[in-house]
């Protein structure tokens, strides 16, 4: 894979930040997919936030008939479990891990760290957030699904992650089920997600929207 980079948003006014989001895009697009969610959130200017958004490297997806655009890692099968390139999803994951780790050598405190994804980004944040070796401070699953749970070796120090996870009832592309399979997996590993359904396909709407700038203002308050 190639290190595309990543977009960084810092905080308003000019402020050093004391705190970071990370948002891992979705399949086909980049980094910048999400750069109008930052003023659409609300957060007051005073909780010092930087925002970074990686760009995903480009590769041939099998499900696509092996075109080649960004990707965090192959889908080799659109059936129910959704067959992916574990290599390539865990390769992903710890560029995350060292994108964060940077922040924490920065001076970023791993627990005002959040990790977020949407869809296969949401995958690539389950892996890089639940296995990361130091407490950070939440994780939002976006329209996703835990493509690692069988493999999945949890970080004892993420065990009281506060974990959110958002799905579309509408989703044709990731169906609920699968998110709510997460639920489940989380739930039988000891974690304690909250599981919000919108009505949507697989996007984003303005109360989801309204609910990740609260629960970023109560966690990083």
């Amino acid at each position: 894979m190639s290190e595309p980079g990543e977009l960084i948003i810092e905080p308003q006014h000019g402020r050093p930040a004391d705190a970071c989001v990370f948002i891992l895009h979705g399949l086909g697009a980049d980094g910048h997919d999400f750069e109008p969610l930052v003023p659409a959130l609300g957060l007051p200017a005073q909780l010092n936030v930087r925002f970074i958004m990686p760009h995903a490297p480009r590769l041939p997806v099998t499900v696509n008939g092996g075109m080649v655009m960004p990707a965090w890692y192959d889908i080799l099968a659109m059936d129910l479990g959704r067959r992916v390139d574990e290599v390539q999803l865990k390769k992903s994951a710890v560029r995350v891990q060292e994108l964060i780790q940077e922040q924490i050598d920065q001076g970023i405190a791993s627990e005002r760290i959040i990790v977020a994804g949407f869809s296969q980004g949401g995958a690539v944040a389950y892996q890089a957030a639940l296995t990361f070796p130091a407490p950070l401070g939440g994780l939002i699953a976006m329209s996703t699904y835990l493509a690692t749970g069988e493999s999945l070796a949890p970080s004892e120090a993420n065990r009281a992650l506060p974990i959110e996870i958002h799905h579309g009832n509408f989703d044709p592309i990731v169906p609920e089920s699968l998110g709510r399979g997460a639920l489940d997996k989380l739930k039988a590993l000891g974690y304690a997600p909250n599981f919000h359904q919108y009505p949507m396909a697989h996007a984003l709407c303005p109360q989801q929207i309204h609910d990740i700038g609260q629960w970023l203002r109560q966690r990083l308050s």
